[in-house]
C-alpha cells in the first residue's frame, strides 16, 4: 500500500523559526552599510586612504555576502541534499552566532579586518539559509500551501533586510565624538548576539527533519526517488534545461539589482539629501515592506492561478518601471515623493524573490528545489557584485543618476530575456499524472469488484430459474 499524505500543524512552527533566524542573518547582511558613512569615519585609522577603495572596502561589508555565496553554494547545496533541511539549519544558525559574538570584539577604529572576518562568518551563514525556504515548503505544506510557504520564508530574510536598515541609523547616530560611536556599535552588537544565541538554542531542540508523511502526491514521489538521486547528474540536468539558464540569468540580474540598491542606498539618498541618515535607513524599510507585501500578494495569486511565467514577466517589467520612477523623482528634493517610489519598487522588485523560486521549481521538477534555489542565488550575488562595484564606481565617476540609469537598463535587458523562457509546468503535469494513476487503480477496483458480484450473482439466478 502506499504511503498517506497529511499536513501537521507543526509546518507553521518550522516556518516561522526558519523565518526568524533567516531574518537574524538579513539583518547582518546590511546594517553596517546603512551607516556607511558613520562606518567610514569610526574605522578611518584602519581603512586605504584613497577614497574610491576606501568606500569600495566598506562596501565588501556587503558584498562580502555575495562573494562567500558563489563558490560554496555547491558544497552547502550538496549538504542539503543528503543530510537534510535540520543539519543545515543548526550549521547556519551556529555560524550567524559565531559571527555576530565576533563582532562584539572588533569596538575599536584600528579593528576593521577583525569586523570584515565576522562580517565574512555571517556571510557563509546565509549559505545555509537562502536556498531552504523552497526546500521547507516542498517538505513540510501541501500541494495548494507551497507558493505562501515559500513567500513566507522569503518574508523573514526581507523583515531582516527591513530591521537592518531601520534600528542602525538610530542606535548609531553620526556624531563627531569616535568614542560615543563606538559606545553606540556596541550596544547595538551586544543586542544582536544575544538575541542570535536564543535563535540558536530554538533551532536545535525545535527544528525537525520532516515530517513523518510526506504532505502531497509530488512530495512523496520526490521522496521515492531520493535515494537514486544523484546531485552531479541533477545539476547537469539543471544546466541542459534553456528556461532554467536563461530564468537564472534573469533572476540574478533582478536581484543583484536589489543588492546593489541595497548596498549603495546611504550614499544615493544622501547625495540628494545631505544630512539624512535616518531618512535613508526609512526608506530601505519602505522598500523591504512593501517587497513583503508583494512577495504575499505574489504567492498568494500564485497558489490559486498557477501563472507562474506570466506572473513573474509581469513582475519583471513593473520592477523596472519602479525603477526608472525612483530614479527621476530623487531631483525633485521631495522625501515623500521619494518614499512613494521606493515603496513601489521595493513591491515589485522583492516581491519578484520567491515568485522566481517557484518558477525554477516549476520549470525544472524533479530536480532538488534546493539546488535549483542555490544556483538562482548564486547568480543573485554574482550580478550584486558586479553591479554594487560598477554602480560605486559611476557615482564616483558620473554621479549617482548615471548609477540609477545603469540599473534600469539593466532591467530593462532581464525583462526582455524573460520573455524567451517556456512556461513548462513540469511539476503540475507530474502532480496530473498521479491523479491520473490513481483513477486509473480505482476504476480497476471498480470494474473487478463489479465483475466478482456479476460471479456470485449467476449461480444464484440459475438456482431461482430451477
Amino acid at each position: 500500500s502506499s504511503p498517506t499524505t497529511k499536513v501537521y500543524k507543526r509546518r507553521w512552527i518550522i516556518v516561522t523559526l526558519f523565518c526568524l533566524y533567516s531574518m537574524s542573518n538579513a539583518y547582518q547582511w546590511i546594517h553596517l552599510n546603512i551607516i556607511a558613512n558613520i562606518i567610514t569615519k569610526y574605522y578611518n585609522a584602519s581603512l586605504p586612504e584613497d577614497r574610491f577603495q576606501r568606500e569600495t572596502t566598506v562596501d565588501w561589508l556587503s558584498m562580502i555576502y555575495m562573494l562567500a555565496y558563489i563558490p560554496l553554494i555547491f558544497p552547502s547545496t550538496f549538504l542539503l541534499n543528503k543530510k537534510g533541511l535540520r543539519v543545515c539549519a543548526i550549521a547556519g544558525a551556529f555560524l550567524n552566532v559565531l559571527g555576530a559574538w565576533l563582532k562584539v570584539a572588533c569596538i575599536s577604529p584600528d579593528r576593521f579586518a577583525v569586523l570584515m572576518f565576522a562580517q565574512t562568518v555571517c556571510a557563509i551563514a546565509q549559505i545555509f539559509i537562502l536556498g531552504l525556504p523552497a526546500k521547507i515548503a516542498a517538505v513540510w505544506f501541501g500541494p495548494n500551501e507551497v507558493s505562501t510557504a515559500t513567500s513566507l520564508g522569503v518574508f523573514g530574510n526581507q523583515v531582516g533586510v527591513a530591521i537592518g536598515f531601520l534600528v542602525p541609523p538610530i542606535l548609531v547616530p553620526n556624531s563627531d565624538s569616535l568614542e560615543q560611536i563606538g559606545d553606540d556599535l556596541s550596544i547595538m552588537f551586544y543586542a544582536g548576539a544575544g538575541y542570535m544565541t536564543l535563535l540558536f538554542i530554538l533551532v536545535i531542540i525545535i527544528f525537525k527533519e520532516r515530517p513523518p508523511h510526506p504532505p502531497s502526491k509530488a512530495q512523496m514521489l520526490a521522496l521515492q526517488n531520493v535515494h537514486e538521486e544523484h546531485y552531479g547528474r541533477s545539476l547537469l540536468n539543471l544546466f541542459k534545461n534553456v528556461g532554467f539558464d536563461i530564468l537564472t540569468i534573469t533572476y540574478g540580474v533582478n536581484t543583484g539589482c536589489y543588492y546593489a540598491i541595497s548596498t549603495l542606498l546611504n550614499p544615493i539618498i544622501l547625495d540628494y539629501f545631505p544630512g539624512h541618515e535616518e531618512s535613508a535607513g526609512q526608506i530601505g524599510l519602505t522598500i523591504v515592506i512593501a517587497g513583503v507585501g508583494g512577495s504575499i500578494a505574489a504567492g498568494i495569486w500564485l497558489d490559486r492561478t498557477r501563472t507562474y511565467k506570466g506572473t513573474t514577466l509581469g513582475i519583471y517589467f513593473l520592477s523596472m518601471a519602479g525603477m526608472v520612477a525612483f530614479t527621476f523623482t530623487l531631483d525633485l528634493g521631495l522625501l515623500w515623493v521619494v518614499f512613494l517610489c521606493a515603496g513601489a519598487l521595493g513591491f515589485f522588485m522583492t516581491g519578484y524573490l520567491p515568485v522566481g523560486f517557484e518558477f525554477a521549481a516549476e520549470i525544472t521538477y524533479p530536480e532538488s528545489e534546493g539546488t535549483s534555489s542555490g544556483l538562482l542565488n548564486a547568480s543573485a550575488q554574482f550580478f550584486g557584485i558586479i553591479l554594487t562595484i560598477g554602480c560605486r564606481a559611476m557615482i564616483n565617476k558620473v554621479g549617482t543618476l548615471g548609477s540609477n540609469i545603469l540599473i534600469s537598463g539593466t532591467l530593462l535587458l532581464g525583462t526582455i530575456c524573460t520573455g524567451f523562457i517556456a512556461a513548462d509546468y513540469r511539476r503540475q503535469e507530474a502532480g496530473k499524472e498521479i491523479l491520473d494513476q490513481m483513477d486509473n487503480v480505482m476504476q480497476i477496483e471498480i470494474s473487478e469488484k463489479e465483475s466478482e458480484k456479476s460471479r456470485i450473482a449467476e449461480p444464484r439466478s440459475r438456482d431461482n430459474q430451477i
